[in-house]
């Protein structure tokens, strides 16, 4: 494996099992297997109403929790609720985790970032993080913190590589962990020439050149999948490296284009929508 260091001092696996839109069922089989076979970093939310079952795959894994790192996010309409961590800990079945974000700049989204603070301060996360937060959020956050964010959560894919809030990010050493990392599954994305050319030369698939970018970029990167064989030829990146002259040319896809696209009409009923979690 190898890390991302981060500006606290911890460290954090540069690729993960991610479980966006990934049943409860299907995500435990999914994180267990994953960590079964060297993964050491899952990415899970309160939204994607899975923890408890990312929870238990952690546990069936039989891998010790202090080998895993763990990230999750609370959602906006739990910004205001004191035993939001706690509760999230308990669906979880963990006394930690590795890195809590707030998941989305909506409803009282500092109450929130409070929230993480005081849960950092406390020991029951080693790390906090922003999810979403671009632009004018980023700018206000800025203004706002008590303690330095280790970690941005945002799409970021080869069309797409976050330049400008990187320059950002960089300024206080945050880092970036990569969702939508294959573009969302887009084939304009995946066939690319050079993606092909360049997995001929290192013998890999266009996601795997596509995945060892993201790490050679310096970013953390959490593709999802409930097929055993794709988790296992995600993870299968690390034995090769990109060159200056590779990375270059995949650096003139960037096209500044994006799949998602938030409206403020879905940022107010975030923070009225409740995630309905899994029974203990």
């Amino acid at each position: 494996m190898e890390y991302v260091k981060l500006n606290n001092g911890g460290k954090c696996p540069v690729i993960g099992i991610g479980t966006y839109t990934i049943s409860p069922a299907d995500a435990e089989v999914s994180v267990r297997e994953a960590l079964k076979m060297g993964y050491e970093c899952v990415d899970t939310a309160a939204a994607y109403v899975n923890e408890r079952a990312c929870g238990r795959g952690i546990k069936a894994s039989g891998i010790p929790r202090e080998k895993v790192f763990l990230s999750t996010k609370l959602w906006p309409s739990e910004y205001e609720n004191p035993h939001a961590v706690d509760e999230t800990l308990e669906r979880l079945n963990v006394e930690y985790v590795d890195l809590l974000y707030i998941h989305q700049p909506a409803g009282n989204w500092l109450a929130g970032y409070r929230l993480l603070e005081k849960a950092y301060r406390a020991g029951k996360t080693k790390a906090i993080g922003i999810s979403n937060f671009e632009g004018k959020y980023l700018d206000e956050l800025q203004t706002r913190w008590e303690i330095v964010p280790q970690f941005m959560q945002a799409e970021a894919h080869p069309y797409f590589p976050q330049d400008e809030l990187r320059k950002t990010l960089d300024k206080y050493d945050i880092r970036l962990m990569s969702w939508y990392p294959l573009g969302h599954g887009d084939r304009s994305l995946i066939e690319e020439p050079i993606f092909k050319k360049l997995g001929e030369k290192y013998q890999k698939t266009p996601a795997q050149i596509i995945l060892r970018w993201h790490t050679q970029m310096g970013f953390a990167v959490i593709p999802g999948s409930k097929n055993v064989a794709h988790i296992r030829d995600n993870l299968n990146i690390l034995d090769f490296k990109l060159t200056n002259e590779d990375m270059a040319e995949i650096g003139k896809l960037n096209q500044g284009v994006r799949y998602y696209y938030r409206t403020d009409e879905q940022l107010n009923a975030f923070a009225s929508f409740r995630p309905k979690y899994e029974k203990a």
